[in-house]
C-alpha cells in the first residue's frame, strides 16, 4: 500500500485543501519499506488530487478536507481517513497499527463529539428540547 499523510512542522497539516508537503510511505505486511517528503503545493486544491494519483497514493491521512475533493477521491479509489491531528510519528504508528482513526489522534470536535451535538438537533432542536437554537420556538 502506498499511503500519503499530509505534513507541517512535524505535526499533521490542519488543512488538506492548502497542504504542501506530504510524507509518502510504501508500506508492506505492517512494515515501512521506503519514505519520502514529497511536494503536493497546488495552485488549486483539486490539483493535489492529480499529484496523488501522479505519487501512486492509495490512502490519504489527512486533517481537515473539504467534501467535494474527500468525494473525488474516493470515486478515484483514494482511501480518506481524515480531520486527523496530533505528531507525525503517533500518526504513522496509528496508520501501522490498523487503529486510525482514534479520539486520541482526531481534530477537536471530531471522533463522537460532533455525532452527539448532531443526534441532539435531530430531537427537534438544542439538547432534544422543542425550543430552537438560543430560544427560539
Amino acid at each position: 500500500m502506498k499511503a500519503a499523510l499530509t505534513v507541517w512542522d512535524g505535526r499533521m497539516a490542519p488543512v488538506f485543501d492548502v497542504s504542501r508537503k506530504a510524507l509518502v510511505l510504501a508500506i508492506e505486511e505492517g512494515a515501512i519499506t521506503s519514505r519520502s517528503i514529497e511536494n503536493i503545493e497546488t495552485p488549486m486544491a483539486s490539483l493535489k488530487l492529480e499529484r496523488l494519483t501522479e505519487l501512486g497514493i492509495q490512502t490519504l491521512v489527512c486533517g481537515a478536507i473539504t467534501e467535494p475533493l474527500q468525494h473525488e477521491l474516493l470515486l478515484r479509489g483514494v482511501k480518506v481517513i481524515g480531520f486527523v491531528a496530533g505528531d507525525i510519528d503517533e500518526v504513522v504508528q496509528g496508520l501501522l497499527d490498523g487503529t486510525l482513526p482514534t479520539r486520541a489522534l482526531s481534530m477537536p470536535g471530531c471522533c463522537g463529539r460532533q455525532n452527539r451535538f448532531r443526534g441532539e438537533r435531530g430531537r427537534g432542536g438544542w439538547r432534544g428540547g422543542a425550543r430552537g437554537r438560543k430560544g427560539r420556538p
